[in-house]
C-alpha cells in the first residue's frame, strides 16, 4: 500500500455499478458483498467525496434501438429484460442513493458510453474513480478500460466486486487491473482517504 497514491475526497468519486435486484440475485455472496460496499460508500461520503450510482436499465425506445449485431444486447432487447420500471433495474435499498449524488441508468456495458457520467464527474472536478461492481467482467471492465483511457487515477475496490464466474474474477483482477488501476480493499479506504 505504500506505493498506493493517497486519494483526495474532493476530487474522488466512487461508482457503485450495477447493484441492482436483478443482478445482485445471481452473484453468491451477495449480501456481504453489498455490505462492505455500502462501509466504502460511507467512508467516501464521511470524508467529502462523491457518490456515483451506475444502473442498467431500458425503456421501450432504447429496446428498439438495440441492433441485432450487438451480440450481448440484442437478447436483452427481444426478451424485453431490464425495463426501467421494473423491482430487477431498481438499486438496492441497502446501498440506495442520496442527495447529491450521481445516478446514471445505461443500456451498455459500460459506466460511461451511453450516458452523461463523465460531463457529470467533469462537473464537479472528478479526476480521481474507486470501482466497485457487479459483474468484474462486464461493467467493471468495461468502465475500468473507458476511465483509464480517459486519464482518470482508477482504484479497483476488489473486495468491492463480484462475477458469476469467479475464476475470471480472479484472473481480470490478478492479471488485467494492476496494468491500469491501483487494487485496494475496503479496510485500506479510510487511510487512503485521510492521508491526503
Amino acid at each position: 500500500m505504500s506505493n498506493t497514491p493517497a486519494l483526495d475526497p474532493q476530487r474522488t468519486a466512487l461508482l457503485a455499478m450495477d447493484f441492482q435486484y436483478g443482478i445482485i440475485d445471481h452473484i453468491p455472496g451477495a449480501d456481504a458483498l453489498v455490505e462492505r460496499v455500502g462501509g466504502a460508500i460511507a467512508d467516501v461520503r464521511a470524508a467529502g467525496g462523491t457518490i456515483g450510482y451506475v444502473r442498467v436499465a431500458f425503456t421501450d425506445d432504447d429496446w428498439a434501438a438495440v441492433p441485432e449485431t450487438n451480440k450481448s444486447f440484442s437478447a436483452v432487447a427481444a426478451a424485453k429484460m431490464l425495463n426501467h420500471e421494473e423491482a430487477a433495474t431498481q438499486i438496492d435499498v441497502r446501498i440506495a442513493p442520496e442527495d447529491g449524488d450521481i445516478v446514471v441508468r445505461k443500456i451498455r456495458y459500460g459506466a460511461g458510453s451511453t450516458t452523461d457520467l463523465h460531463q457529470q464527474l467533469r462537473d464537479r472536478d472528478i479526476d480521481t474513480l474507486i470501482l466497485s461492481g457487479i459483474s468484474t467482467s462486464g461493467v467493471v471492465l468495461s468502465t475500468l478500460i473507458d476511465v483509464a483511457d480517459r486519464d482518470y487515477r482508477v482504484y479497483v475496490l476488489t473486495d468491492g466486486i463480484a462475477d458469476p464466474d469467479p475464476e475470471v474474477n480472479r484472473i481480470l483482477t490478478n492479471d488485467v487491473f494492476p496494468s491500469r488501476a491501483h487494487l485496494i480493499d475496503t479496510t485500506q479506504l479510510p487511510e487512503l482517504l485521510k492521508a491526503a
